[in-house]
């Protein structure tokens, strides 16, 4: 780890959000030596995962101009991720969180968030994260002046996290050498502001898209957006390139990943990461340069119980 990644001394901890280390995967990617693909550790900020960077933004624009206060609950909808950063923020800076969320999300996410103080609705498993949305947006509309509902699917702190952190990070490390970003679409913050500042900054790199491959999927955390509800935050001109990858090799990638890498990630990071290993693939064969960076958004261990997509698991 280079010394623009170490985090030093804080006084909350908000401020060990950001900076974090890009890892090279050599494994997973030995057919192409000359390819260099690196693991951007998300699940290295404080609450384990990528969606930190945003739950803080929103929280901290919103304080700033009065929207949420210590007077008013903070609720959301989420898949999880999402939920546990509002509850470790909500708890370190005194506010009330309440989060909206599907009832089959893993357990693990669900008993994170309690752990803060957190109080949890369930929505239909079988709507996926769009009932969640639908009955948060509910719930706020009988009591108004209760909440603030930062709505992270449509909130533009969302992707500016990502335009003012996670892209100045990656070309703080890798510089003009990169030429592939790959990321995950769920509320679509992270690949939205990463992008728009890689376009800015470095037009040269193509910025990949990735989502499941079908409506009923178990890569948690992202939307097959031509079956959902499309988040006000995403533009689907910003990526270069779009691709869709199925459970199984997001959940096989996953597996190679933590056995052979000793990085035991999620499931959309095993597709980010299967993705950035096929483009590595092609980049190789048509004897060009490449420097490819794939969000790690979240750990394995937050997916150890049992969720629909077992098949050849055993537990």
């Amino acid at each position: 780890m280079t010394a623009r990644y170490l985090k030093g001394r804080f006084d909350s901890i908000a401020e060990g959000v950001g900076r974090t280390p890009l890892v090279r995967l050599r494994n997973v990617v030995a057919q192409v030596p000359g390819i260099e693909v690196y693991a951007k550790l998300e699940c290295a900020n404080p609450g384990g995962s990528v969606k930190d960077r945003a739950a803080l933004r929103m929280m901290t624009d919103a304080m700033k101009d009065g929207r949420l206060c210590p007077s008013k609950v903070l609720i959301d909808s989420t898949s999880g991720n999402t939920g546990v950063a509002y509850s470790l923020f909500g708890a370190a800076l005194g506010l009330k969180i309440q989060l909206v969320m599907p009832s089959n999300v893993s357990q693990a996410r669900k008993d994170i968030a309690q752990a803060y103080g957190t109080e949890i609705i369930y929505s239909d498993p079988m709507e996926g994260s769009d009932g969640a949305i639908r009955l948060v947006r509910e719930i706020v509309a009988k009591e108004p002046g209760r909440y603030f509902y930062p709505d992270q699917y449509s909130n533009p702190g969302n992707p500016l996290a990502h335009f003012d952190g996670t892209a100045p990070e990656i070309l703080a490390a890798v510089g003009s050498k990169l030429t592939h970003f790959v990321a995950g679409l769920g509320t679509s913050g992270t690949m939205m502001g990463t992008a728009r500042r890689l376009r800015q900054d470095a037009p040269h790199v193509k910025c990949v898209a990735i989502e499941p491959d079908e409506p009923m999927h178990g890569l948690e955390g992202l939307k097959h957006m031509a079956s959902s509800l499309v988040p006000a935050i995403y533009d689907i001109g910003l990526p270069h390139e779009h691709r869709r990858v199925s459970t199984e090799d997001g959940w096989d990638m996953a597996d190679r990943v933590v056995a052979e890498e000793g990085m035991h990630v999620g499931h959309s990071s095993g597709a980010n990461i299967f993705a950035a290993a096929r483009i590595a693939d092609e980049v190789a064969a048509r004897g060009e340069r490449g420097c490819i960076v794939a969000i790690v958004c979240d750990r394995g261990d937050r997916y150890f119980a049992p969720m629909r997509w077992e098949k050849k698991y055993v537990w």
